[in-house]
């Protein structure tokens, strides 16, 4: 499944690394970090040299960043170059969709989802409690793009915390994340009703998210909402040598 050109656009420059370098091919993410997905490197297209793969692996361990590549599920020429280097695919990760005036014909009640920005302290405390951490949400600080933060409420108590950012006619939504004591009564979903109306009001047409291939309740939520998938990868890490 070969992804939409603009929607992996709206990927990478609404969740960008803190810095780029281009070598072979391949765009290698500086994310001091900030995980995965900002961390590793990318093809840029089809030209890629597989004699760079060595060489981006340097500038990783440069920048105390493990060896990880992230692939695309249609580019299998390039998973088989990396596992002839040793490497092994990991953590299988899908890319959802869905139109967004599907998602704004109910608001949420008064109060339960708004946009704030920046952040405020008890937004970074949910996303903190579910591994979203402080270099994680440096990334939502280095976007330019249109770009906001959504706070949930149930029972007047904070109670869930998400970002979204517009490119062209994609929104992204991410760090979708609820309190523990507050899950399983719809916050989730009216932070993404209330993404889907913030990104309509910045001229976007559809709402994505990236999700784990393994994250059941997540599907089943974003299923129900009519998100489809769009694209699927996975990171490729350089594994160690079996003695």
């Amino acid at each position: 499944m070969a992804i939409d050109q603009t929607l992996a656009r709206a990927f990478e420059t609404t969740w960008p690394a803190a810095e780029y370098r281009d070598l072979g091919g391949f765009r290698i993410g500086r994310g001091l970090g900030g995980g995965g997905r900002i961390s590793s490197a990318l093809a840029l297209g089809p030209d890629w040299q597989e004699d760079a793969i060595p060489a981006v692996a340097r500038i990783q361990k440069d920048w105390d960043q493990i060896a990880q590549f992230r692939v695309w599920e249609d580019d299998t020429r390039l998973t088989e170059a990396l596992a002839r280097h040793g490497y092994g695919g990991l953590r299988p990760t899908e890319l959802h969709v869905v139109e967004i005036s599907r998602l704004t014909d109910r608001v949420p009640p008064p109060l339960t989802a708004f946009e704030i920005w920046p952040p405020l302290a008890i937004q970074r405390e949910i996303w903190a409690e579910g591994n979203i951490s402080a270099p994680r949400q440096a990334a939502m600080e280095r976007v330019t793009l249109p770009r906001t933060a959504l706070l949930g409420r149930l029972d007047d108590h904070a109670s869930g915390a998400a970002f979204v950012a517009v490119d062209g006619d994609v929104a992204m939504i991410h760090a979708v994340e609820v309190a523990p004591k507050m899950r399983r009564r719809g916050m989730a979903e009216w932070l993404v009703r209330q993404a889907a109306i913030w990104g309509a009001a910045q001229g976007a047409r559809r709402l994505a998210l990236a999700m784990t291939a393994s994250n059941a309740p997540a599907a089943g939520l974003y299923g129900k909402l009519g998100f489809e998938k769009a694209a699927s990868y996975r990171y490729w890490e350089h594994l160690p040598a079996k003695a």
